[in-house]
């Protein structure tokens, strides 16, 4: 986290401090700072290495022309002059290790920053305000959501999510594709059940690669309840275009409706057709010709993508004068970063996708920006399990599993957290019948229940007259001498992990970093309340524990709010 970020704070001082003391000696020496260089406190792996470790000293051996010991024996007389008091010794270990040993002090000031600073605590301003757009879920609007559908719109929205919280200027976007071949099959699939249930199947007959899942069949009936036989009396090429604007419509509307209950919501709902309807596509072919990116051959438009080391070059614009996915990706990539004026994009695409994401970031490159703008998340495989085997549950479809069929199975919060739980383009395997425990043994559950133990032990101390607003930040410092527990110094170590682990995720567009943060800070808040009393103590220490709880409560609130999963506050 940068030193600008974060000055003032408990949470980063003892990296401040370090960072200090290396300039000093630095500036001593006569010695420039290597650029780039970061200097990272870790957590030792072994008992007696102290809290935090500090590998500078044996990154700056070289440009400092000095031993690793004696440079880090150098830097720490520079950290003993440190007058903050949160340090309660600094040593040199091994090879060159610089190892800090953290006071009570330090412990119970975390806990108090986090009173202080509430659901802004773990913010920053690593974006600076840059426009970010995160397109994620765009399901061609030709059936429901399955739960692949499902994966890709938990991670989009909670990386939209973060990426906000840590200071990005955030747009969320679904890519409508409503534009091509499928559309069309869409609309002949409807039209053919619909005249199929109207007894005049010989009409319009089922296409060969049509839709055949249950809803298609449900859509015609309504058309056929609502409409009658009206179209009977008319060609079917005249009432194709209204079969395919219907299908797509009311699937439209369905995905949105699944999304909505699931707890994602979208900025702009963009329609590929539009990209037609305002001259979009040639306008940026014309771009790319004019970039020389764009050359004619036999009669079709092709893409130099053999200039960005691509094995060959690529068609946009076929020789019929139809136009590729890639020629119309293109034109709506160019819209969102040269039209729209996105610093960045940030795409989220299935795991089938891979091959297309180097061709991808050439047409960026050709569009004016650098390969880089573009970031690419892919989704993989979702697994349904059910006592330890993959099972296949019934669908109304009868070809996928439905993101609905699961949210009606294991709820929301289960669902967005299993989701979540691993990196995106890792398969997933989703334990329906541990989604549903209430125990320990679901993830989902033990983080919940850490929140609502906390808000419990509140409840009950406010009914015995106690007030909820000394639970916050009322100038009363949390002792110090609580931290002479490990319990309580674990608990407090954890809830100074919250910034850092935010800023990670937002960096490496990684939500599975807070889903285990969440787990391991309800851990440790467990650990903590089975080994101290909290009610019924003396004033100071009763107060002083029910304030560190509290601290617990803000940060599984926000990790909990950052993933779109509810913190109950009773179980």
């Amino acid at each position: 986290m940068s030193e600008e970020l974060m000055r003032g704070s408990a949470v980063s001082y003892p990296r401040e401090a370090l960072l200090r003391a290396v300039r000093s000696v630095a500036e001593e020496l006569g010695k420039p700072l290597p650029e780039g260089m970061a200097f990272e406190l870790e957590r030792p792996r072994h008992e007696g290495q102290g809290d935090r470790s500090a590998s500078a000293a044996m990154q700056l051996s070289k440009a400092f022309s000095m031993p690793p010991r004696t440079l880090a024996a150098r830097i720490v007389g520079r950290l003993s002059e440190d007058g903050s008091g949160f340090f309660d010794k600094i040593e040199v270990a091994g090879p060159g290790f610089i190892n800090f040993f953290l006071s009570k002090k330090w412990f119970a000031s975390v806990a108090d920053e986090v009173l202080s600073m509430g659901n802004r605590y773990g913010s920053s301003e690593l974006g600076g305000g840059r426009k970010v757009q995160v397109e994620f879920v765009s399901a061609n609007p030709t059936g429901p959501l399955h739960i692949g559908h499902g994966r890709g719109a938990a991670v989009g929205d909670v990386v939209a999510g973060i990426l906000a919280f840590t200071g990005w200027n955030v747009e969320r976007e679904y890519y409508i594709n409503d534009a091509g071949l499928q559309m069309d099959i869409l609309g002949r699939s409807a039209q053919a059940r619909y005249f199929e249930l109207a007894g005049r199947p010989e009409l319009a007959p089922f296409p060969e690669n049509g839709y055949k899942g249950a809803y298609i069949r449900d859509l015609a009936r309504t058309v056929l309840e609502r409409e009658g036989d009206r179209f009977l009396a008319e060609p079917p090429s005249e009432s194709l275009p209204w079969f395919k604007r219907y299908a797509g419509d009311v699937i439209l509307g369905r995905i949105k409706e699944d999304l909505g209950r699931f707890g994602v919501r979208f900025d702009v709902w963009f329609s590929e057709a539009t990209l037609y309807e305002r001259d979009l596509v040639r306008q940026a072919m014309e771009d790319l010709k004019r970039r020389d990116f764009a050359f004619e051959s036999d009669g079709a438009l092709w893409f130099k993508t053999t200039d960005f080391e691509d094995d060959k070059d690529r068609v946009l614009i076929r020789n019929s004068g139809a136009p590729t996915y890639f020629a119309s990706d293109i034109a709506y990539h160019r819209d969102k970063f040269v039209t729209r004026g996105f610093d960045r994009v940030i795409d989220v695409w299935g795991a089938d996708h891979h091959g297309y994401i180097p061709r991808m970031k050439a047409g960026v490159e050709a569009i004016g920006k650098s390969a880089d703008d573009l970031d690419v998340l892919l989704i993989q495989l979702v697994n349904l399990m059910r006592d330890g085997h993959p099972v296949a549950m019934s669908t109304r479809s009868g070809e996928f599993v439905t993101l609905e069929e699961v949210l009606d199975e294991v709820g929301v919060d289960a669902t967005r957290f299993f989701f979540l739980m691993r990196r995106s383009d890792s398969q997933l395997d989703f334990d329906l019948d541990l989604a549903k425990k209430q125990s320990s043994d679901n993830p989902v559950y033990y983080v919940q229940y850490a929140h609502a133990r906390i808000c419990s032990v509140v409840r009950e101390w406010t009914a015995r007259g106690g007030s909820a607003d000394r639970l916050g930040s009322d100038g009363v410092p949390i002792p110090e001498s609580l931290f002479e527990d490990e319990a309580a110094r674990g608990l407090a170590d954890c809830l100074a992990l919250f910034p850092r682990e935010v800023e990670n995720a937002s960096r490496d567009l990684a939500p599975q970093m807070l889903t285990a943060y969440a787990g391991l800070l309800a851990g440790a808040f467990h650990s903590f309340y089975n080994t101290n009393r909290i009610l019924g103590e003396a004033g100071e220490v009763e107060l002083g524990r029910l304030k560190l709880a509290n601290a617990v409560r803000i940060v599984l609130h926000t990790c909990l709010s950052l993933l779109g999963v509810s913190a109950p506050e009773r179980m």
